[in-house]
């Protein structure tokens, strides 16, 4: 049984089932967009380190010097931008062949003991990622952390979240395998500390800070005092503005922060002064992330990873609904839906559509509103009926496709025919939150 402070049980006693299931509607909509947050820390700690080396280290001086000249890692990566400079050798051969691939990828929280990170701790993210090397595609699914699942050896109902601090990884990898019906091939874990520890190593991270944020909290040892602007935030820093959510939007603005977070983080790894600062973070990603692969297996992956089109990248979150049962709340997924999703995004299913003409929804803030009119005109122009209109103040481009029948190829054909595209995760997402009988929704991102 969860414990609740009395603020807590008095909100969930005042929430009626349509506020619940709004505000739980919210949650699925924002584990959407947030996805990438676990995704791109992944890519940080291994790829970023592998990117890094293959854009800075062409000379065996800097391996030699920094890894010694007979290790494994100077052989390993010599060979591969050896191959990544030879346009007619392959840039990857997985050592696994070219069969599909599921990764899952977990972010686990603090068990507040300083011996072992990773015994009873809960995974607050959970994201299943589907690799397929032949067509050089990633796919990936959120999963709620409070999804009402049946864990494995008789341990009952509890939220998925739960399995890791009761089993270990075993039984979060059961679990999963057990309830959506895939085999996972590989895990990564990444502990909370990590994200302070790798801005400690890079020396401070460049964010642009949209407003004022001041918060004390002298219990928690939280200390937040930014002003608004551009900065260069040092460990500490980072952490207030991640955690900051005193303000109108709540968890959903904290998680556009992260995501502007790791835009900073990924462009500092860029810099050509970070290649001296690798051993350090890899240092620090030996410490902080779990994983059952082999270093060469993370270079495959990296190698891999170079050809992923960013927007092409097809993303979901389970479906269900809210359910409370006393003072804890369950995502209850849908059976049919969440098979529809894994089907789609895992088994890669794919439905012969006959359609002649689509109907979509199209949504954009005050500050755009110019150009969501052009776009209902263009996409009016190419048979698309827009029967749906509406605001929204998101901060980041989607395309959100709701039908079967809207495939990656008919996004990838629609992206050419319209004059202003922009970078936009594409969603697919069966259960349609904007309108009714539409087959696929486009948000524009406002200021």
């Amino acid at each position: 049984m969860t414990n609740y402070t009395q603020e807590e049980r008095e909100n969930l006693q005042n929430d009626n089932p349509v506020d619940s299931y709004l505000k739980q509607a919210a949650e699925n909509r924002k584990e959407q967009s947030s996805f990438i947050k676990i995704l791109i820390v992944m890519i940080i700690l291994f790829a970023g380190v592998i990117f890094t080396i293959f854009l800075f280290a062409d000379n065996k001086d800097f391996l030699e010097d920094e890894f010694g000249q007979d290790s494994f890692i100077t052989q390993l990566f010599v060979k591969l931008t050896r191959s990544n400079n030879n346009k007619e050798k392959a840039e990857f051969s997985l050592p696994f062949g070219p069969r599909k691939q599921n990764i899952l990828l977990l972010g686990v929280d603090s068990n507040g003991a300083d011996s072992d990170l990773w015994v009873g701790t809960r995974t607050d993210t959970i994201v299943l990622l589907n690799i397929d090397p032949r067509s050089k595609s990633l796919n990936a699914i959120s999963i709620p952390r409070d999804s009402k699942v049946y864990l494995p050896k008789n341990m009952g109902i509890q939220k998925i979240n739960a399995a890791h601090a009761i089993g270990g990884i075993d039984m979060t990898i059961q679990t999963i395998e057990d309830t959506l019906g895939v085999k996972i091939d590989r895990y990564i874990m990444v502990h909370d500390d990590a994200v302070k520890k790798i801005v400690e190593a890079l020396g401070g991270i460049d964010i642009y800070v949209e407003k004022n944020m001041h918060y004390n909290d002298y219990s928690g040892n939280l200390h937040i005092n930014l002003t608004k602007g551009q900065h260069h935030l040092n460990a500490d820093e980072v952490i207030g503005y991640l955690r900051f959510r005193h303000d109108a939007m709540g968890d959903i603005g904290r998680t556009q922060r992260q995501q502007w977070f790791l835009r900073g983080l990924l462009q500092e790894l860029q810099k050509p002064q970070t290649i001296a600062k690798i051993p350090h973070i890899i240092s620090v990603a030996k410490q902080y992330v779990k994983t059952d692969m082999t270093l060469y297996e993370m270079s495959q992956y990296a190698a891999l990873a170079k050809h992923f089109n960013i927007d092409n990248i097809e993303i979901a979150t389970l479906p269900g609904a809210p359910n409370k049962k006393g003072y804890t709340s369950y995502w209850i997924l849908d059976p049919e839906k969440t098979q529809e999703v894994v089907n789609r995004l895992v088994y890669r299913e794919r439905v012969k559509s006959d359609k002649t003409q689509f109907a979509a929804s199209v949504m954009y803030s005050a500050d755009n509103e110019a150009e969501g009119k052009a776009l209902i005109e263009e996409l009016e122009a190419n048979n698309v009926k827009v029967k749906c209109t509406g605001t929204s103040n998101a901060t980041h481009a989607q395309f959100i496709a709701h039908s079967k029948d809207v495939t990656p190829e008919y996004y990838n054909w629609l992206k050419k025919k319209l004059s202003k595209t922009g970078p936009r995760q594409f969603v697919y997402d069966p259960v349609n939150y904007y309108c009714a009988d539409t087959d696929f929704t486009i948000i524009l991102s406002g200021q």
